[in-house]
């Protein structure tokens, strides 16, 4: 069996409810609804075989309605078929969390949760995974100031440049070759 016969099946049992497919390179895609999203994850795992989630991730689509995709990357246990499962979300709107499924799903939720803001229902622990508690914004949403916005952090981090110059990783620019550039070829006392 292929993953593209998985499509196949999928749209058979679920009809309307998945919105479309796409196959492009030999990688399929099914872009479902999202109130059907865990509907067609369980019947993924539990009946056609798709027993590892490699991913999930998040779009955020700014100025579109719905704002945000959510994507999982699922594969067989053998590697030999992958599938790609997306649904639109809109902003706050919770998404049935997965973990019920894969246990591998908790860390990937917790940190769509933490970058983007999409919160997930049914997860046992969703709390932030990369920033601290408490941190008001979503640093991967696309209304995010690439300089950052001031919150009342702690004193346990610094928001200033990092010391890199005469660091261990750093190349030398003003060295005669590509081999005393290397940071490795520097002599350090």
């Amino acid at each position: 069996m292929s993953s593209a016969a998985d499509v196949t099946q999928l749209r058979e049992i679920f009809g309307a409810k998945i919105l479309q497919t796409v196959e492009f390179r030999d990688e399929n895609t099914v872009i479902v609804e999202l109130g059907s999203l865990h509907d067609v994850l369980a019947k993924c795992r539990n009946d056609l075989g798709y027993a590892m989630v490699l991913d999930i991730s998040s779009v955020d689509h700014f100025g579109d309605d719905p704002r945000f995709e959510i994507v999982y990357e699922i594969a067989s246990l053998d590697d030999s078929r992958h599938l790609r499962v997306k649904a639109k979300v809109s902003e706050d709107e919770p998404v049935a969390s997965a973990t019920d499924l894969w246990a591998g799903a908790d860390w990937h939720e917790r940190e769509v949760w933490d970058m983007m803001g999409i919160a997930f229902s049914g997860h046992p622990n969703l709390k932030r995974i990369l920033m601290w508690e408490g941190y008001p914004f979503f640093p991967l949403r696309k209304d995010f100031p690439l300089a950052g916005r001031p919150s009342d952090m702690p004193d346990v981090a610094f928001s200033g440049v990092a010391p890199l110059e005469g660091g261990p990783f750093v190349t030398s620019a003003g060295a005669e070759d590509t081999v005393r550039r290397e940071p490795r070829a520097r002599v350090i006392e």
